[in-house]
């Protein structure tokens, strides 16, 4: 196997053995995940469009690929780092290894890399640029493109047979989450956010805001006329969607310096006070000192760094996670947020407008 080398944007370089018939130098915003498991999901999570993923579990893949798993018909990501990527996939159902579906879809990735010492790097200098090639290149560094534009969808879909019927304003949205609304027994229409002019003839019982990657604030064309359908219908706002209901309200969002991403992040309510595991990939946070004058309050906060995970509006049936309910982490401690969401649905259903 060739030699590999990941050289972040200082110059910092890590060398391990790189895959076959790699096209390189490539370059992304490098990321780190902790999770022990969820690494299909990952890979194929819009959210993580473009990004170099560093896995700090040191054994990725030993339960192969399988066919239910997939956040997106392709790989988002642009190259993976992993210390030991397995050769065999050990679980029934299981269709290829993780190696192979990397190759197969063209994506470079690293093993035999310290992946701890890498994540070390990144919670040092923060998020950056990185290339990988199979020889020393140091990234260009170039600002990235607005990714929402390149990961939504193209067209509006219909989904289900249900009585309610949720719109579901795709930034790029993970396909468990519309597996989730389907089964709460929605119909649910998928409609591109550079679309959302088409909401009001659609007449939802509700509207779901998805995940997405990059800056909210590339959504900021749209939020005059976002604002007219949060104001129009019981809202949940997820991830990215978290952020722009926050933006759209007259908040702000900034960045962090290495972002959250695992399954394994401690989230408190801040109305019970009860704690729970949420899984999480976002690099953006809502500013708490931004939500001082307007309508949003905080019912969410993270354990770690007290930053906001989720927003309630004083008067309209508006809530929103920075975190992902859709997603399976204690297993299933965030999934009540959607019984939440539908039961604002049912309680206003009829009701056009509430201001």
């Amino acid at each position: 196997m060739q030699k590999g080398y990941l050289t972040l944007q200082d110059g910092q370089q890590f060398q391990g053995e790189a895959s076959e018939d790699w096209a390189d130098p490539i370059e992304g915003e490098i990321v780190f995940f902790t999770g022990m498991t969820g690494y299909q999901e990952v890979l194929t999570d819009p959210s993580y469009q473009d990004q170099i993923v560093v896995f700090t579990y040191p054994l990725i893949g030993n339960y192969g690929i399988n066919e239910d798993d997939f956040e997106s018909s392709k790989p988002q990501v642009k190259g993976v780092v992993m210390l030991q990527c397995a050769d065999t996939a050990s679980h029934y159902k299981a269709t290829t290894s993780l190696k192979k579906y990397l190759q197969k879809a063209s994506v470079p990735f690293l093993t035999a890399v310290d992946t701890r010492e890498v994540t070390k790097a990144i919670r040092t200098g923060g998020t950056r640029q990185a290339a990988l090639a199979t020889t020393p290149a140091k990234p260009e560094g170039l600002p990235g493109k607005k990714q929402i534009y390149q990961a939504k969808g193209e067209k509006i879909n219909t989904y289900g047979q249900g009585t309610e019927h949720i719109v579901l304003i795709d930034f790029g949205f993970k396909h468990s989450i519309l597996t989730r609304l389907l089964e709460k027994g929605a119909r649910v229409t998928v409609v591109p956010f550079t679309e959302i002019h088409a909401i009001d003839e659609l007449n939802p019982d509700g509207v779901v805001l998805s995940n997405g990657p990059g800056d909210p604030k590339d959504t900021a064309p749209f939020l005059p006329k976002l604002k007219t359908v949060l104001e129009s219908y019981p809202t949940l706002g997820i991830c990215l969607g978290h952020q722009v209901i926050a933006l759209t309200f007259g908040g702000d969002t900034k960045k962090l310096s290495f972002g959250h991403r695992g399954a394994n992040h401690p989230v408190k309510d801040l109305e019970t006070g009860r704690v729970f595991l949420t899984s999480q990939n976002h690099n953006y946070v809502v500013d708490e000192d931004s939500l001082e004058n307007i309508a949003l309050h905080p019912c969410f906060t993270h354990v770690n760094d007290q930053s906001v995970e989720g927003l309630k509006h004083e008067s309209l049936p508006i809530l929103s996670a920075q975190f992902h309910p859709e997603a399976k982490p204690g297993p299933e401690d965030a999934l009540w947020l959607f019984d939440d969401f539908f039961e604002l649905v049912t309680t206003t259903k009829g009701e056009k407008a509430y201001v």
